[in-house]
């Protein structure tokens, strides 16, 4: 990958991570294990993270603060679409990722250049919030991976454990509130991990099926960083949200 200077957080990113950080340390318990090399905080650098929550991106907001990183997520477009958090999203560098439209493929180039620019990228390999009924990583997308064998980025895995107790996964406002109300009472504990960096070698871009090979290899390392996050929850989770459908039809093998 080609030198270039290391994009910079505008300060309207820098202040919603912080703001993030903030808003978690008041509704939860956030305990940060694991850690970045220094020399790729600054980017090129895919984050590459388990989905089980509605507030996920603010988590990851507020761990990556805690890590001293600041990533470009990629993020879907009904949040550009919303009048003051989309513009928000557009002046601090976010990538939008417009699903099931011809532009879709878009996305995946803007996330390259903002690689070949040095930026670190968030990404959620699975395309979605996971609904395998024990919450453990679905099979992936490939999109993180041909990113990583397109432009030589590597691919850091980060497991997050506990925002799935924090907000429903499908509810009204007047819940989601009064799930706030009770988050600022008890303060559940939120878990993020940062993993090693996924060995990709031996995969390349232009060879038939290894995309999904670097995928299969992406959701094992963060399986694996997940694993120590949860003890004593192997199975279904502890935490039962009634809002949360099931569906087994992309349950990944674990190792």
């Amino acid at each position: 990958m080609t030198d270039t200077t290391p994009w910079t957080a505008p300060g309207v990113w820098r202040g919603l991570l912080l703001a993030a950080r903030g808003v978690v340390g008041v509704t939860a318990r956030l305990h940060v294990t694991g850690h970045v090399p220094a020399p790729l905080r600054r980017g090129p650098l895919i984050l590459a993270a388990n989905h089980i929550s509605p507030v996920d991106p603010v988590v990851m907001m507020a761990a990556c603060r805690t890590a001293g990183i600041a990533p470009r997520i990629m993020a879907t477009g009904g949040v550009f679409r919303t009048p003051l958090l989309g513009s928000l999203m557009r002046a601090s560098g976010q990538i939008r990722v417009d699903r099931r439209s011809a532009t879709v493929a878009r996305a995946l180039d803007d996330a390259a250049a903002a690689l070949r620019a040095g930026s670190v990228v968030l990404i959620y390999p699975e395309g979605r919030i996971g609904l395998d009924p024990g919450l453990w990583p679905e099979r992936g997308k490939t999109g993180a991976a041909r990113l990583a064998l397109a432009t030589g980025a590597p691919v850091i895995p980060v497991a997050q454990w506990g925002g799935h107790a924090l907000m429903p996964y499908d509810a009204p406002p007047a819940a989601n509130a009064r799930a706030l109300l009770r988050d600022l009472r008890r303060r559940p504990a939120v878990r993020v991990g940062f993993g090693t960096p996924v060995d990709l070698s031996g995969l390349t871009a232009d060879v038939p099926g290894d995309a999904q090979r670097a995928t299969d290899r992406i959701i094992d390392a963060i399986t694996a960083t997940l694993a120590p996050l949860r003890p004593g929850e192997p199975g279904r989770p502890h935490h039962h949200d009634p809002t949360r459908p099931a569906d087994d039809s992309r349950t990944h093998r674990r190792p």
